[in-house]
């Protein structure tokens, strides 16, 4: 079949759809889904992040939102031909509603809608100044009351939070809390971003000293800024906290360092924050609209209260508070866990001529970094990929037009190849009585990532000192400190002179309890995860990221992070939500979470 021929069924079918649409004819919208269908809606329709499955979820949210909604200009994107592969059409398309210009990715089956993803990309009125619309900078002439650009940060900087008021505030300056402000600064919506390190990117600089991304460049990009063509592929933590600090800087971000928010609490009357500020030792009150919770996925450490901590001799610390390998040579070490970081420390340890032992409490999936680049990331986020035409937007786009009901059927194949291709590696982990496992229905690193976050390594050398029994391998469950190191369920007793807690991450809502009260963590309920009813996150089933970038059942609270890729991608998202509140707009949100687990 020509392209101009697929080309023209494909826009005579979109337009089919919005005649369809405009009409209110929902029957006739429903016909044109096959039975086993999915929309997934980022804002457009639902003013939520809402995948509706099978053709009755989708009449019954057009029901609910059509009217209001009023859709039209479904247009092919016009240098863009659609593809046919395996008897699927793909089409990328644009479109409007009353309030919004989408952009979105449609797949056809049969000549019927089989996924449909639809993006909130800007609001009407509400552009972005970018383009034709950018601003000039300065104004040209002469007068005696001007003030400079430099001059006009600065008042704003000292009086946003003092003298005038915040419609947001962002809790968490890590790169989520970067990437959301910078969205917002560019939509004009008065932000404060509080943060209790030195300086941006410290998140970054404190880890432990052999950190870097174990994600390649072209899945890390920040909005508006990428990373130029000779970064590394894998960057150094210290490279990234750098990045951050120039980011913030050279987007005009209002980031408040040193500076800690003791309390929150919400007036339901007037629907006003009341924030406690530390900032660098004074007390600020900041009384914004609303919050943001960007403390990180894997920002509330999980530290076991291990009986005996206060006989133990040695030093205890957790993941996140390790300094690196750089005291402990010639020192036992042993690290309680067998995820990211317990391989990254192990390995620093090991190199620094520390005596490393790691201790296996639950099975763990490593792949291979350059199987992971080659064959689970290399069609979208690569090189090869960019010089294909397939940007790091159109790879997120395309990411996210999976619906999470059938995104494990899509990465089962990846990770089979994988395990052929490396067979003798896992082979090698076995002999070495490591417990490594796929995920509970083989579907790998992404969903054990998006279900629970956590139960994998990404392999960039670490497996190999475990194979070669340079870092020894325990398994079994920790019982306690002892005077001189830890001892096991099992009985077995490790000496130590460091204790290392790779123990992982509590939900977010751990951060609102803290903040807000547990009445509060408890409204919200459980962040992340997507209810599939696998190893560490429970049903029902979501369809989406538990709390994750749309509303909460708080009021006004909402919660951002994820890796990179999902703080630049889902920031669009969050940020028009805000801004359209910010505006005036009215937000009526379909399909709000309920809350089915407390943490």
């Amino acid at each position: 079949m020509l392209d101009t021929t697929l080309t023209d069924q494909t826009q005579e079918f979109l337009d089919q759809f919005g005649a369809a649409l405009a009409r209110g004819d929902i029957d006739a919208v429903r016909e044109m889904f096959v039975e086993d269908c999915y929309w997934r809606d980022l804002v457009t329709f639902t003013w939520n992040i809402k995948t509706m499955e099978g053709r009755d979820q989708v009449a019954d949210m057009l029901k609910a939102r059509l009217d209001e909604v009023k859709p039209s200009h479904w247009t092919l994107l016009e240098d863009e031909l659609p593809t046919e592969e395996g008897g699927i059409v793909t089409a990328w398309i644009t479109f409007e509603t009353d309030v919004a210009r989408g952009f979105g990715l449609l797949r056809l089956k049969d000549g019927k809608i089989w996924t449909l993803l639809t993006t909130m990309q800007e609001l009407k009125g509400h552009e972005e100044p970018k383009g034709f619309d950018r601003p000039m900078g300065a104004e040209h002439g002469a007068d005696k009351d001007r003030t400079t650009w430099q001059e006009e940060r600065a008042r704003e900087a000292a009086e946003l939070g003092y003298k005038t008021q915040p419609h947001t505030v962002i809790i968490g300056g890590g790169q989520g809390g970067i990437a959301l402000g910078a969205r917002l600064r560019q939509l004009g919506v008065p932000t404060i971003i509080v943060e209790k390190n030195d300086r941006p990117g410290d998140s970054w600089r404190k880890r432990y000293k052999s950190l870097c991304l174990h994600d390649p460049v072209w899945y890390d990009h920040l909005p508006y800024i990428k990373f130029p063509e000779n970064w590394p592929v894998f960057s150094p933590k210290d490279k990234i906290g750098d990045w951050l600090e120039m980011y913030t800087k050279v987007m005009e971000l209002n980031y408040w360092t040193r500076s800690e928010a003791k309390s929150a609490k919400f007036d339901e009357a007037t629907g006003e924050w009341t924030i406690v500020v530390d900032r660098d030792g004074e007390e600020v009150i900041l009384k914004p609209k609303h919050l943001v919770m960007a403390t990180g996925m894997s920002g509330k450490m999980n530290k076991p209260d291990f009986p005996g901590a206060d006989q133990f001799k040695g030093e205890i610390q957790h993941s996140s508070e390790h300094p690196g390998p750089d005291a402990y040579t010639g020192k036992k070490v042993v690290v309680i866990g067998s995820n990211n970081s317990a391989h990254d420390i192990c390995a620093a340890l090991w190199e620094h001529d520390a005596d490393v032992t790691m201790v296996q409490r639950s099975s763990t999936h490593i792949v291979k970094s350059d199987s992971l680049m080659d064959v689970g990331l290399g069609d979208l986020y690569s090189e090869k990929a960019v010089r294909n035409g397939v940007t790091t937007e159109k790879a997120d786009m395309i990411f996210a037009s999976l619906p999470y009901k059938i995104l494990h059927e899509f990465q089962i194949p990846v990770y089979e190849e994988i395990a052929k291709r490396d067979a003798d590696f896992y082979k090698g982990l076995e002999d070495a009585g490591f417990q490594h496992d796929w995920g509970d229905d083989g579907s790998g690193l992404f969903m054990k990532y998006l279900r629970r976050g956590s139960g994998y390594y990404i392999d960039v050398g670490a497996s190999q000192l475990v194979i070669d029994g340079k870092v020894k391998l325990v398994n079994g469950q920790m019982k306690e400190f002892t005077e001189t190191g830890v001892r096991l369920e099992d009985g077995t007793e490790l000496e130590a002179d460091l204790v290392v807690l790779a123990t992982g991450y509590g939900s977010m809502n751990g951060w609102v309890a803290d903040l807000m009260g547990q009445d509060m963590a408890d409204m919200v309920g459980k962040v992340w995860g997507l209810g599939s009813d696998t190893t560490k996150d429970p049903g029902p089933w979501e369809g989406e990221q538990r709390n994750m970038w749309k509303p909460t059942q708080q009021p006004n609270l909402w919660f951002h992070g994820g890796n990179l890729h999902q703080s630049r991608h889902y920031s669009l998202y969050l940020a028009l939500q805000l801004k359209a509140r910010e505006a005036g707009l009215p937000t009526p949100v379909y399909g709000l979470q309920p809350v089915h687990h407390l943490s």
